[in-house]
């Protein structure tokens, strides 16, 4: 109201100052109510009991797991996932936000609301400007995402864990949609950390308070590092529930009761971000503005369809008939083992499937603009992992033997994309040095005015990622071409071409104007490009 009398008063919107008033009300108001949270704990004596019940339930449930059995798998995965990105790390890659993270140290992430990874950034980093540490980040992200498999496995098995249900689980980290999380320098600790916080409360399942609690604490620490991961959680609550009801261990209304539980603290907590903690953002690859009301299904749909598509166009033959076998184990699992009507368990398990499918999207699809870049949709990844879990547990051998045989298809081609962008890393590189050569010789001097420098075209994938693409089509997603027109290609690149190889001559930030349609004159034609200038525009035709 005071912003907006103030605009009145000056006859003028005030738009930027409202979008900083909105987002400390939002604070304030949070804070206010923790406030009143917290003095009802403290200070009378229900909130005092609550407090007490609360906290004995989670010694319970911490004094009831065994966690040195839990060290030995975790090692074992550990392993695993570092020989599975051993090829990235050894690509040294600079990918998309590392780029300028490592020429301007900034962090960032405050913009997305994850101030989680803020935070923690300048400990891990040991300072406020970042710098350049890799492998660490790499390697805190294959031990984040090592310990988050053994506990998927140790939740879902009712505290069993096998060799083979462990390999099982690697499609949580090793899909290749969290490869491109696990080829950030920066991020990826964060990323996998938001994996992790989205299982442990399942180690409190057994009572419904600290199960509540740690809910609530965990999933806003996924919401604070990476919102991506938010249909795990209740991926996970569905498949176990759906392992109670079909081999009978719980009476159904225990089952469903538990499933309102998961499904009321995960909405309670969603609002919560959304209302006192989530920043909002308006960036064109990056909106989370929901869909209205009126029109929340129709958008849901279409955004679940293009999610569809997208995996569907993404995933090699070999990988579509290894996920289609496992789903169809899956069904074929659960009425075998079923204590249920079989044609019952049947639907059921249809029903699952396609639910879970669903949920492994995650609040995403509720957005009106949903991303579908390879790092934001690593929930199809934990899909994998939980059915791929459920199939192998107690089951025959073909299954255990379909299923790996999936899991090492995914295990080589997170070897072969190390490679890639190592190789076309190399090739942009060359093509890079050539264009900044024949630049340096045509603007000899590093003094004088800056030069308008346009990209027209990109230059094109090496040898090696079109005969990958031929069989698994998501590497051309995952590898950025590294030199191409700005406005078309990663807009991060715009930083490695000039400000990674010091070349200070051209226009800062972008340029309006199409400089093809000045048909400059030529003044360099080579094998590689061809440079047009009038000696202040200058446009880089690039051939593949």
């Amino acid at each position: 109201m005071i912003i907006a009398l103030a605009g009145r008063i000056l006859r003028k919107e005030i738009v930027e100052y409202q979008g900083w008033f909105n987002a400390f009300l939002s604070y304030a108001m949070g804070g206010i109510c923790f406030i009143l949270f917290f003095d009802y704990c403290t200070l009378t004596n229900s909130g005092r009991t609550l407090v007490y019940k609360t906290k004995q339930e989670i010694r319970d449930c911490l004094s009831e797991i065994n966690f040195r059995s839990l060290l030995k798998p975790a090692l074992l995965l550990s392993g695993v996932y570092l020989l599975g990105i051993i090829t990235i790390i050894r690509a040294n890659f600079l990918y998309m936000d590392d780029i300028a993270r490592s020429i301007e140290g900034y962090r960032g992430w405050y913009n997305f609301s994850r101030y989680i990874s803020e935070v923690a950034s300048i400990f891990i980093h040991a300072d406020t400007n970042l710098t350049d540490i890799s492998p660490l980040p790499q390697l805190l992200a294959v031990f984040i995402l090592a310990i988050s498999s053994v506990l998927l496995v140790y939740v879902m098995g009712n505290g069993k864990i096998t060799t083979v249900r462990l390999l099982a689980s690697i499609p949580l980290g090793l899909s290749p949609y969290f490869l491109e999380c696990l080829s950030f320098k920066f991020d990826a600790p964060y990323m996998a950390l938001s994996i992790l916080a989205s299982i442990v409360p399942f180690l409190f399942i057994a009572r419904k308070k600290a199960f509540f609690l740690c809910s609530v604490l965990s999933l806003l620490i996924m919401c604070t590092t990476y919102q991506a991961a938010s249909g795990i959680y209740l991926l996970i609550a569905i498949i176990l529930c759906f392992q109670d009801w079909n081999g009978r261990k719980k009476p159904e209304k225990e089952v469903l009761s538990f499933l309102g539980i998961a499904t009321f603290t995960f909405c309670f907590t969603m609002l919560l971000f959304k209302f006192f903690l989530m920043k909002p953002v308006y960036e064109g690859y990056a909106v989370n503005t929901m869909h209205p009301l009126h029109n929340m299904v129709f958008g849901i749909l279409i955004n679940l369809k293009n999610y569809a598509m997208i995996i569907n166009n993404d995933m090699g033959t070999i990988w579509k008939i290894g996920i289609v076998l496992v789903c169809v184990l899956f069904i074929v699992k659960s009425i075998c083992k079923s204590a249920q009507k079989k044609l019952l368990s049947f639907f059921v398990s249809m029903l699952i499937i396609s639910l879970s499918f669903v949920l492994s999207y995650g609040i995403y699809a509720l957005l009106k603009v949903a991303p579908y870049y390879p790092r934001t949709i690593y929930g199809f990844g934990a899909f994998l992992a939980v059915v791929c879990i459920y199939v192998v547990a107690d089951y025959n051998k073909l299954a255990s033997v379909a299923v790996l045989a999936l899991n090492w298809c995914l295990f080589i081609f997170a070897l072969s994309y190390g490679n890639a962008i190592a190789d076309q890393a190399r090739y942009a590189e060359f093509r890079v040095s050539i264009l900044l050569h024949d630049l340096s010789c045509l603007y000899p001097h590093q003094d004088g005015e800056d030069l308008s420098i346009q990209l027209k075209n990109s230059i094109d994938y090496v040898p090696s990622i079109k005969n990958i693409s031929k069989h698994y089509p998501v590497i051309e997603r995952l590898v950025h071409k590294r030199l191409g027109r700005i406005i078309t290609e990663n807009p991060w690149d715009n930083e490695y071409i000039w400000s990674h190889f010091n070349y200070n001559k051209r226009e800062r930030g972008y340029i309006s104007l199409d400089l093809d349609s000045l048909n400059l004159p030529v003044v360099l034609d080579s094998y590689y490009h061809t440079i047009q200038s009038d000696e202040n525009h200058v446009l880089i035709i690039l051939k593949h």
